[in-house]
């Protein structure tokens, strides 16, 4: 049943939605702390999912979802959907840490604007889903905006374009898999946290690892869990409660912030980027009024 957006919208539920999108946001500043206490992007994606798995367990529980998740481990072709989910998410997330610290904020913030309407084209083309005036018009701006910018930057956004892709990819495969988020989450930790644990048990071993070093790296690493587990619980709950438009604005919150955040750490912004981002932020404004557009004409119908 369509929810009806002439309701009014559940207040604690857009607070939720927005603060998933808040903590996406300000994600980047603790990777980069990470990274300043000399901790590799490697390093940082084996504690991500080694510690995202007790709390994204607590989260299945709460869920009551535990025969679930029982059903999908006896589950070959499940589990071999979320295997293959698991490592795209981790090319993506691996992607983003090296990004934001290595003074590529700006292209992470060019990638998450670019994904709504990647998933907008790729169920136009996968799905088959009806893509109208609107849609194709956002699709458009968002191409003339990645196009100017491979200008801009002297070769093609590859940490943009990765980003968005392996995000992109990471929803089509999860859409065909029958999983709650809470199991198809914590089944994709365990896949990544074996791997994660053996990495993490080397570098220590070879006194190259960060996690006995000091309370800090230790307390920072832990943190790594909770970071990766919360925000995609809280979005799963929101976008239940909430309708699709709100969700539309919402999506562009963390890119806004990790925009500024790289324009105030000093990354290069000249006016030809700026260009880029101009059409890019049309391309995701048509792309909202489409969304709001559709739920509306969902409400009346």
């Amino acid at each position: 049943m369509a929810k009806d957006d002439s309701a009014p919208i559940n207040g604690s539920a857009l607070a939720v939605g927005a603060g998933c999108y808040v903590i996406w946001g300000v994600v980047p500043l603790a990777f980069q702390v990470m990274g300043r206490l000399g901790i590799g992007a490697w390093e940082i994606l084996a504690h991500r999912t080694l510690w995202a798995v007790p709390t994204a367990f607590l989260f299945v529980a709460l869920a009551g979802q535990t025969k679930q998740l029982a059903a999908v481990l006896r589950n070959g072709r499940t589990m071999a959907w979320l295997a293959l989910s698991a490592a795209v998410i981790a090319i993506n997330w691996l992607v983003f840490i090296w990004a934001v610290n290595n003074g590529r904020v700006l292209e992470t913030s060019l990638g998450y604007f670019i994904n709504p309407l990647m998933a907008m084209a790729a169920g136009a083309v996968i799905f088959r889903e009806r893509m109208d005036a609107i849609g194709k018009g956002a699709i458009a701006l968002a191409g003339l905006g990645v196009v100017i910018q491979a200008f801009a930057l002297g070769h093609v956004p590859i940490v943009s374009l990765t980003l968005a892709t392996s995000f992109c990819a990471y929803g089509i495969i999860r859409k065909r898999v029958a999983a709650e988020a809470q199991t198809g989450l914590l089944i994709e930790c365990l896949i990544l946290g074996l791997p994660g644990l053996f990495l993490i048990a080397w570098l220590e071993s070879r006194g190259q690892g960060h996690f006995t070093a000091g309370g800090a790296s230790m307390a920072w690493l832990l943190a790594c869990g909770p970071m990766t587990a919360l925000p995609l619980m809280m979005f799963s709950w929101a976008a239940r409660r909430i309708p699709f438009s709100a969700m539309g604005f919402l999506q562009f919150i963390a890119p806004s912030m990790t925009f500024v955040m790289g324009v105030l750490q000093g990354e290069a912004f000249t006016p030809l980027r700026g260009l880029s981002f101009a059409f890019i932020w049309g391309g995701a404004a048509v792309f909202a009024y489409g969304a709001w557009r559709r739920s509306r004409v969902l409400a009346a119908a």
